[in-house]
Formats: structure tokens, C-alpha cells, sequence
């Protein structure tokens, strides 16, 4: 019986095996994981060819259709997440190739958020270390008891956001382009024209989906708006903000900083401006990378090739 093989793409970690038990389809396919990460599509193609199965790690390997084309051997496609916009569905679909997802856990990003929040504003990444230097109290951290969050986006993970300045006694302002007065206090938020969001926030933290119409909604005249003193959050995606008028501004110090999980290009180059300047505080896109999450990701991809493989197998066979 002549066995299917399975890439891995985008493990990391190298965790992928750990989290899920992939000897129970070992008798249908052989299973390849890749740690590193290929930017070019001549790369990825190379790579992919002799797959019969791709397993992606949310859009960490976009797959458009120009590339589907090229992977003639191409029958499934496991994508971790409920959706993933990186991926040509309709292509895939004409070219008969299979998509289906796992689930998804959606606190991970609430919770970085609010980490990434706290560890700006109290200036915890250089004071660990001034501490591990052999210093002591360095700088004067910023409070949030009384300041203002501006969510851009009130959306569901907006509105969770929204919930826990509330147990800070923030004031809380929103925009979007949908977002209406109504929605915005329901969910515990002021409604705010988009320049006032820019203007009074001192704290701005973006959640919007990423979209031809999203792209670039945080500019340089945006950024320009905003208080000396205030901090941009970004957990959401990266091309939401405007990369290179957010590095002018951070380096010519007109806010006060900026804490990012996510950017226009991942993984991020390794002379990338936000690796050296002193007001970013930046960690690797882990806003979804958790214990709980990697456990659904990983068993789900598991169990939807446990149950593909056998009838494809036999009808191949």
C-alpha cells in the first residue's frame, strides 16, 4: 500500500509532535515537519512538491493560486484556524484540491494584548533589565487608572478588550467605519470621530480585520494626531498600520512607543528597525502561540487526517 505524504509547514517550536499523537496515521502517511520558514514562492514550491498533504500553521506560508497550481501532487490542505484568509479557497476548489480547517481559541490575543499594555506602560523590559544589570528603580512607570484606551475596532476582541480597561477604570473610546454610538456603549466604549480616537488616547490599541479596505488604515496623518506621550498597541496584523510612517514617528520620538505582535513581513528581517529602536516593545507574532491553542490546533489537524486518509488511501489503492 503505498502511503501519502504529509508537510508540516511553520513548526517553529518544533512542537508540533509533541502536542498531538501522529503514530495514529503513520500507517497511511509519512509525515514531514519543517521548522524553518521560506519567503519565496520558487522555494515553497520546490519543497512542496512531492506532498500529497500540506498542514499550515494559520497564514505563516500563504498559499495564493499562482503557487497552488504549481503542487500538481496537491490533494488537502489542513489549515490551523476557523479561517485563513492566506489561502486561495476558490482556487484550491477548481484545481480539486481539499481545505479544511481546525478550531480555534480566541484569549490568546486579549490576553497579550493587555500583557504588551501593562509591560509598555510600566516600563517592564528595560527595568528586568536595569534589575539584572544590578540596578534598581530606573524609570517612572504610566498609569492607566484614569487615562484613555482608544480601540480601533470594537469588534469581538475589541469589546473584550474594552471589558478589562473597564476593571482599570479606563476611559474607553471607539472607532471603526461600521461601529455606531449604540454598539459602542453596549460594549462599555464611547463613540469617537477617528480623528478624536487618534487625538485623546492615550493608549490606541488596533483590532480590525485585515482587508483591501483595512490596509493601511492607521497612516502617517493618523499618527501625527496622537499625544507625545501615548502608546500604539498592535496585535491584530501588521498591514493594518502604515510600517514605515509608524518607524518615522517612533524615531523621531512623536509618540512615546509602540508594543507590536505582528508585522508586514514575518518573520521579521534581522535588521528590521523595530529590532533596534528603544520605544518598541516587540514579540514574535505569539499572540495565538499557547499551551491550549497549539493542543486544539495540533489534535484537530490530527484527527481530520485521521479520518481523510483511510477512504483516500483505499480508493487510491
Amino acid at each position: 500500500m503505498s502511503k501519502y505524504k504529509i508537510a508540516v509547514l511553520d513548526d517553529y517550536q518544533e512542537v508540533a509532535k509533541s502536542f498531538a499523537d501522529w503514530t495514529t496515521i503513520t500507517e497511511y502517511a509519512d509525515v514531514k515537519v519543517f521548522t524553518d520558514h521560506l519567503h519565496t514562492e520558487d522555494e515553497v514550491v520546490a519543497r512542496l512538491m512531492p506532498f500529497d498533504i500540506i498542514c499550515v500553521m494559520r497564514e505563516r506560508t500563504p498559499l495564493p493560486a499562482g503557487l497552488l497550481m504549481r503542487l500538481p501532487n496537491l490533494k488537502l490542505i489542513v489549515s490551523t484556524g476557523a479561517k485563513n484568509h492566506s489561502i486561495d479557497v476558490a482556487a484550491a476548489e477548481k484545481l480539486k484540491i481539499e481545505v479544511q480547517n481546525t478550531g480555534y481559541l480566541g484569549h490568546g490575543a486579549l490576553e497579550l494584548t493587555w500583557a504588551l499594555l501593562m509591560a509598555i506602560a510600566k516600563h517592564i523590559p528595560q527595568e528586568n533589565a536595569n534589575f539584572r544589570a544590578g540596578g534598581w528603580q530606573h524609570l517612572v512607570g504610566n498609569d492607566l487608572k484614569g487615562k484613555t484606551l482608544g480601540i480601533l475596532g470594537l469588534g469581538n476582541l475589541g469589546a473584550q478588550v474594552a471589558a478589562v480597561a473597564k476593571v482599570f477604570e479606563m476611559d474607553v473610546i471607539a472607532w471603526s467605519e461600521n461601529l455606531s454610538r449604540e454598539k459602542a456603549a453596549a460594549n462599555g466604549a464611547r463613540y469617537v470621530s477617528k480623528k478624536t480616537l487618534f487625538e485623546e488616547s492615550d493608549y490606541l490599541s488596533v483590532h480590525m480585520v485585515l482587508s483591501d479596505r483595512s490596509k493601511g488604515i492607521v497612516g502617517a496623518a493618523d499618527l501625527a494626531l496622537m499625544k507625545p506621550t501615548a502608546y500604539l498597541i498592535n496585535t491584530s496584523r501588521g498591514p493594518l498600520v502604515d510600517e514605515q510612517a509608524l518607524i518615522e514617528s517612533l524615531q523621531k520620538n512623536k509618540i512615546a512607543g509602540a508594543a507590536l505582535d505582528v508585522f508586514d513581513k514575518e518573520p521579521v528581517d534581522q535588521d528590521h528597525p523595530f529590532r533596534m529602536l528603544k520605544n518598541v516593545l516587540a514579540t514574535p507574532h505569539i499572540g495565538f502561540v499557547t499551551q491550549d491553542t497549539y493542543q486544539l490546533f495540533f489534535n484537530d489537524s490530527v484527527k481530520i487526517l485521521r479520518e481523510w486518509l483511510p477512504e483516500h488511501v483505499k480508493a487510491a489503492n
